[in-house]
């Protein structure tokens, strides 16, 4: 199974950079993984939030094929424990998802387009985090999946 996690604009803070570095590393020895950047919008300050929205969903759902199984993350969505989120990634593999796209939004979300191609919504935290963070955030919980999956030692209950 090929994971994706799809995000709009790209992180710009070196120390967040060098987390997911570390955790895409760590990642792709269980699966193939890779971040797909959509560039950010030009002259974004002249457009309204809707009109975000808009441009940036056009952007996304040109980056997700037919078959893909598309997952927003989204403080909407459903909330799991690490060890859920480690059955969830399993149950995908196992009935053989070919990619699995996970997707971080801009600054005001997604607009109803892309809720309407979307599969499913996951929240990482009821907590509100920079898009810049989730990134990092994201990529570590799927590193503690994969391991919770191998019965490594890196998560603890």
């Amino acid at each position: 199974m090929k994971i994706t996690l799809l995000v709009v604009g790209r992180t710009v803070d070196k120390n967040i950079i060098a987390g997911i570095e570390e955790y895409t590393r760590r990642v792709q020895h269980f699966t193939q993984f890779s971040m797909e950047i959509i560039p950010e919008l030009k002259n974004a300050r002249k457009l309204s939030e809707a009109q975000q929205k808009e441009l940036e969903s056009e952007d996304i759902l040109k980056n997700i094929n037919s078959g893909d199984h598309v997952v927003l993350l989204d403080e909407g969505g459903k909330e799991f424990r690490s060890t859920e989120f480690a059955s969830w990634i399993e149950h995908k593999q196992n009935i053989s998802t070919k990619r699995l796209v996970f997707v971080v939004g801009g600054p005001y979300g997604f607009s109803q387009k892309v809720y309407s191609a979307a599969n499913e919504k996951l929240s990482l935290s009821r907590m509100t985090f920079s898009h810049q963070m989730i990134r990092l955030l994201f990529v570590e919980q799927l590193y503690r999946a994969y391991t919770i999956i191998n019965n490594l030692p890196y998560h603890h209950e």
